[in-house]
């Protein structure tokens, strides 16, 4: 993937989910190695235009003025993400379609408003033009309750392959692959006993921003690459042993099913039952409603607010 425009001093970017536990400390780095930064996201703040990437005419208008203010456009980075806990076996309820909308087709208009711009540029910058998504580990580890996410993340690196594919003689696509970072987004997780603290191996946001940042300045931008030596393991099991990794998942949430670890979570109750044959006394699982997606903070595995 040689031939790449090098973000450095006076280059162009555009961030989605720019007011983000990601997108805020990635735009600060760049902007101290001398690039241009506007962003993305529901609300305008100081460098960041107000965006619902929901909405195919906002994002157009958005993206022009980001492309005026900048003078051009160099590299575009795809933070903006939503979470809420769901069922794989439920209907396909309004924050399921939501978190697919945001994750997965907000990243996909978002793109496809400012590749005209990473195109018309790649002469006058000597080089390609360059896309950073930011999936999650998730795309390929399965964890329940988080299938309308994975979804999302999996087709978001389906996209970023056909992407790359089609334009890649012109743009750089390069994908990041994030394990469980602990912010706002899981507190919807954590309401109705979900959680994934302590579940799951921790990384931090600084892993992730670096891993943006040097996909964005390296003379050879990776394909796909993770956040860390460890997450990069994991991600090559899950996607070239994803048998014997659900076999693992299976074994450690029936260990946690038969040991209480899950009767707090209302949620989890069928879940309990199926691994295991108990049921949760109802005083312990009340009967729960479906949680409102939140767009806040940043995703299981993943850089995200909605922008």
């Amino acid at each position: 993937m040689s031939g790449a425009h090098r973000i450095g001093p006076g280059s162009r970017v555009l961030i989605t989910g720019a007011a983000g536990g990601f997108g805020e400390p990635t735009a600060a780095r760049l902007r101290e190695l001398g690039a241009h930064v506007i962003g993305l996201d529901r609300a305008a703040g100081p460098h960041v235009i107000a965006c619902d990437i929901t909405d195919d005419a906002a994002v157009t208008t958005a993206v022009d003025e980001a492309v005026s203010r900048l003078g051009g456009l160099d590299a575009v980075v795809h933070y903006a993400g939503i979470g809420t806990p769901n069922d794989a076996g439920g209907p396909l309820n309004p924050d399921a379609m939501r978190v697919i909308d945001v994750n997965l087709l907000g990243a996909w208009r978002v793109t496809a408003a400012a590749l005209p711009t990473l195109l018309a540029g790649k002469d006058a910058r000597g080089g390609k033009g360059r896309v950073v998504f930011v999936a999650s580990e998730l795309a390929y580890l399965t964890l329940p309750f988080v299938s309308a996410y994975s979804v999302a993340k999996r087709g978001m690196t389906a996209y970023a392959d056909a992407l790359r594919l089609e334009y890649g003689t012109e743009v750089a696509v390069s994908t990041v692959y994030p394990g469980y970072v602990r912010t706002p987004i899981h507190d919807e997780g954590h309401a109705v006993g979900l959680a994934l603290e302590g579940q799951v191996r921790r990384e931090e946001v600084d892993d992730i921003v670096g891993t943006v940042v040097g996909a964005l300045t390296s003379a050879r931008p990776p394909r796909d690459t993770a956040g860390t030596r460890l997450g990069g393991l994991e991600l090559w099991a899950g996607k070239h042993l994803p048998g014997v990794v659900g076999a693992a998942v299976v074994r450690q949430l029936r260990a946690k099913a038969r040991s209480g670890h899950f009767d707090s979570a209302p949620a989890a109750a069928d879940l309990v039952r199926r691994l295991t044959g108990r049921t949760v006394p109802a005083a312990t699982a009340p009967v729960s409603t479906t949680p409102t997606s939140r767009d806040a903070g940043t995703a299981v595995g993943a850089a995200d607010r909605s922008a």
